[in-house]
């Protein structure tokens, strides 16, 4: 059984998410999940079933199950990156060098810069048993030592958005979705990927001003990625912030990465496109703050005990505009044991978001566990069938 392709009004997938997107409402429930680390896991190790032995990618399974294609990762190589790839970083006058190794079945990436101020290396490892990465080292752990050379690097650093990519996907994905183009991150996040969330509140606090100059540059930097991509005819973008109050406290937002959100939303909605953020933590005491930002919408909302509001609370919350993706956690696919599990949960669910279909879309808050069960995702798909159209 697969979902059917169109509405009673022949629309087609990629019509439906368009019709998220401009807050019109769509013939049917929206379905687009993200099976990114879920398929990389089974297919590596073996695990696929008979039927989907021949999907080669996400995009396949998805295709192999009627759903619809809105996912951030779709293009994304899963061992060596989190999210991106349709955008090189570019680096004026700083040397990159790139090793990447195996060891046993892991798969470990080293980025190694060298500035005129010093050198700064980073290491992740694709960890093969979990299908999931990791990062051993960070770019800036030894603030006295390295912060010339981080503040070089960031100086240095901008990034080029491969348009032939983009399109390549969007072809690929053709009229079953849109590609959205998780591309970016914060000032905030910045500093999280540089020296870890932890690390990041220290340097905050007690070097505040150099911090802050960081922070402004990489915010022109990613605010012209966002322009290249908005020159490309991308019609939707997320910032791939982890947005969660546990490390994203409505004060560092404000003092971090408001003005970002602000000035990407204000250019995605001047251009004609949506700007998301990523957010599959906890979120009540954050979004009234991201909705009066302008801010489109929360890809991979959680809910509890994941997170701390329910869907239908997000939206009311969302000053009326922003579009949620989410509504399945582990908590359902590693909990759910029986078909009519799923039928009651996504029934409830859709009797619940009813009134905010234009808003809505279906998905794994934040990605698919790999211990989901091929019979539950197969379940999901049928409740969604049985209940889409309200």
């Amino acid at each position: 059984m697969s979902g059917s392709a169109t509405t009673k009004d022949g629309a087609t997938r990629r019509e439906l998410v368009t019709h998220i997107l401009r807050r019109d409402r769509p013939g049917r429930f929206v379905y687009a999940p993200n099976y990114w680390q879920w398929f990389t896991h089974h297919r590596d190790h073996g695990l696929l079933p008979a039927q989907l032995r021949t999907c080669s990618s996400q995009l396949d399974l998805i295709r192999y199950l009627g759903l619809d294609v809105f996912s951030r990762n779709v293009y994304c190589d899963p061992t060596q990156c989190w999210f991106g790839g349709l955008a090189d970083e570019v680096l004026d006058g700083i040397e990159l060098e790139v090793v990447r190794r195996t060891e046993g079945r892991d798969i470990v990436t080293e980025r190694t810069y060298r500035t005129r101020a010093g050198t700064l290396t980073e290491r992740l490892r694709f960890v093969f048993t979990g299908s999931t990465l990791v990062q051993e080292k960070f770019l800036l752990e030894d603030f006295d030592r390295e912060a010339d050379a981080f503040e070089a690097l960031v100086a240095a650093r901008r990034w080029r958005f491969v348009s032939e990519r983009f399109e390549r996907w969007q072809r690929e994905v053709g009229n079953d979705g849109l590609v959205n183009a998780g591309e970016l991150f914060s000032p905030l996040k910045m500093l999280h990927l540089a020296a870890g969330a932890d690390s990041a509140v220290y340097l905050l606090e007690d070097h505040p001003e150099r911090c802050a100059a960081w922070m402004r540059v990489h915010e022109e930097a990613q605010l012209d990625l966002v322009r290249q991509m908005l020159g490309s005819g991308v019609a939707a973008m997320t910032a791939m912030d982890n947005l969660d109050s546990a490390f994203h406290s409505p004060r560092y937002l404000e003092r971090c990465s408001a003005s970002f959100y602000e000035r990407a939303a204000a250019l995605c909605r001047a251009a004609g496109a949506v700007f998301f953020i990523h957010a599959c933590g906890r979120q009540r005491a954050v979004l009234p703050l991201i909705a009066s930002l302008g801010v489109d919408g929360l890809e991979g909302v959680a809910y509890p005990p994941l997170g701390d509001l329910q869907l239908d609370e997000a939206m009311q919350l969302g000053n009326g505009r922003l579009i949620i993706t989410g509504g399945i956690t582990p908590i359902e696919t590693e909990g759910f044991k029986t078909r009519d599990q799923v039928l009651r949960y996504v029934e409830e669910l859709f009797s619940r978001l009813e009134p905010y279909r234009h808003r809505f879309m279906l998905s794994a808050s934040c990605n698919t566990s790999t211990q989901t069960p091929w019979s539950v995702i197969e379940w999901f798909r049928d409740a969604w069938v049985e209940f889409r159209n309200g």
